[in-house]
């Protein structure tokens, strides 16, 4: 069986994922950071006091299986979210309904799984439970509005499981007995900000996934709690630059990533958002320690095809130099590129007339000493995204590649 570790956000390896599934005898773990604060999770984030199980959920839907015979009834619980006019009355009827046996579906999903269903009233239970007694303490309502019932779930297992993250999220993927493991980065609950280089500050995650400026991002941190806008906002950029140093949070990496690196024949760095997505996941200590120490893996990184909002200007030798640099922030070492990564992927192909594509810049390379792989791995039925296949192909013949040789290629 071979350890195959990716590391992620919520969307980023929609087209990877499934093509490292269709692979023979791969045990894939997915890495993702839970610091996600838009919308519901945001709210559920506020009320509950936990980290956000947005992505989580996404990597998690991506690995439900075809064959199981509840597939359907767990695609629907995992995709579905309350109607914007939904009434908050009776949808927490209908779960208190639920978890106390007196309804058999779950806002339409039945499952055959006496298992399944046990679990699902507990959480729903927690849920409801932790609720009446948060609104109470917080003097306002949890909008249900376009929230995910997944959420809610995750919400109320947080609470089952002693507001252990990672163990929650542990027994969701053996509950839908899902093709792969997704864990957290690290259970503890941190806000990530961000500060531009024009001084300009982004006080939440939703802002910075939302908040378009051709204006880089200076530095992301991980903070306790929240920043109080109108106070921060009467500081200078010095001001704002030093607190934010001195504040900063270097969060554990958990139990279960540091263990799966340790273990991994492969580690896969996906692309996808920066900022928002994967370098508050590099933050976390002893994630890059892992990753070095593992001499054996082969670490492949790879290049985003478009640019987003985020990095509108990055070209793409600022893909992996961003990663290098976070990596190297939480540790109190300093890595090398070559203990990091061993191949870099870069896509050179331009299918798509309206997309703006992340420029090739061959000399920024020069100075990297990663093996560089330049080829077509753009999607030519999703022009502008990875084509999975192709890029699972590319890493498995390197993999054996290194293998055959005894080395890391």
């Amino acid at each position: 069986m071979l350890n195959v570790v990716i590391i992620n956000g919520g969307r980023g390896a929609a087209a990877l994922i499934p093509a490292l599934l269709a692979q023979q005898g791969i045990n894939l773990t997915s890495v993702v950071n839970a610091y996600d604060d838009g919308k519901s999770t945001g709210d559920i984030r506020r009320f509950f006091r936990m980290l956000g199980p947005s992505d989580i959920r996404k990597v998690q839907e991506l690995l439900l299986p075809e064959s199981d015979v509840d597939h359907a009834a767990s695609l629907h619980l995992f995709r579905y979210r309350y109607p914007i006019d939904v009434s908050r009355p009776q949808a927490l009827a209908d779960l208190r309904a639920f978890s106390e046996g007196r309804a058999d579906a779950i806002v339409g999903a039945d499952f055959t799984s006496v298992k399944v269903r046990y679990a699902l009233r507990r959480f729903v239970a927690e849920f409801l439970d932790g609720l009446e007694v948060s609104e109470k303490v917080m003097g306002e309502e949890l909008p249900l509005a376009d929230c995910s019932i997944m959420n809610c779930l995750f919400a109320g297992a947080h609470l089952a499981f002693d507001r252990n993250f990672e163990a929650a999220t542990k027994y969701i993927d053996r509950l839908f007995k899902l093709k792969g493991t997704v864990l957290p980065t690290s259970i503890e609950d941190k806000k990530l900000v961000a500060l531009r280089e024009n001084g300009e500050m982004l006080y939440c995650e939703a802002e910075i996934v939302e908040l378009r400026s051709n204006v880089r991002i200076e530095r992301i941190y991980l903070i306790d709690g929240g920043l109080d806008r109108e106070r921060f906002e009467t500081l200078s950029v010095e001001e704002k630059r030093y607190y934010l140093e001195r504040n900063q949070s270097y969060v554990e990496v958990s139990v279960g990533v540091r263990h799966a690196l340790q273990q991994a024949d492969i580690i896969i760095y996906s692309a996808g958002t920066q900022h928002s997505s994967l370098y508050p996941t590099y933050l976390s200590s002893g994630l890059a320690s892992a990753i070095a120490d593992n001499k054996a893996a082969s670490k492949i990184f790879i290049t985003n095809i478009g640019a987003d909002y985020e990095t509108p200007t990055y070209k793409a030798s600022d893909f992996i130099r961003g990663a290098h640099r976070y990596l190297n922030l939480a540790d109190q070492r300093t890595y090398d590129m070559s203990e990091l990564f061993h191949h870099v992927l870069v896509n050179e192909s331009r299918l798509k007339s309206d997309e703006t594509y992340v420029e090739f810049d061959r000399d920024g390379f020069h100075s990297i000493p990663v093996k560089l792989l330049i080829g077509a791995f753009e999607s030519t039925a999703s022009p502008g995204k990875h084509d999975g296949d192709k890029v699972v192909e590319t890493i498995m013949a390197l993999y054996e590649r290194s293998s055959a040789l005894g080395v890391s290629d």
